[in-house]
């Protein structure tokens, strides 16, 4: 395997199940031969949780829900105006035909 930043591989292994718990995942991180100091671990799930990569979520009071984050598709407001303008113009372009 190549030698990737630990963020990565967390990361990668997050995106490979969506939903894992944090115990689960030290686990499966440990079993892959990554194994990571405690504060390690989380000082990496809050790097991947600013980046907006992952969210984490508290299940139990020892017991973290971590997934990956759903990548919202942003459109623009000013798209969204100029979208609207050019269709418009568009149907205006056709003289004689009305609406109804």
């Amino acid at each position: 395997m190549a030698d990737f930043p630990i963020k990565n591989i967390v990361f990668e292994k997050i995106k490979d199940v969506t939903s894992i718990t944090d115990t689960d995942l030290v686990k499966a991180l440990t079993k892959a031969g990554h194994p990571l100091a405690e504060d390690k671990f989380n000082k990496i799930l809050l790097d991947l949780e600013i980046m907006g990569l992952i969210r984490v979520s508290w299940l139990t009071k020892d017991t973290r829900r971590v997934e990956v984050a759903a990548q919202e598709s942003e459109e623009d407001e000013y798209d969204e105006q100029n979208k609207e303008i050019m269709e418009k113009d568009y149907e205006a372009s056709f003289p004689g035909v009305d609406d109804s």
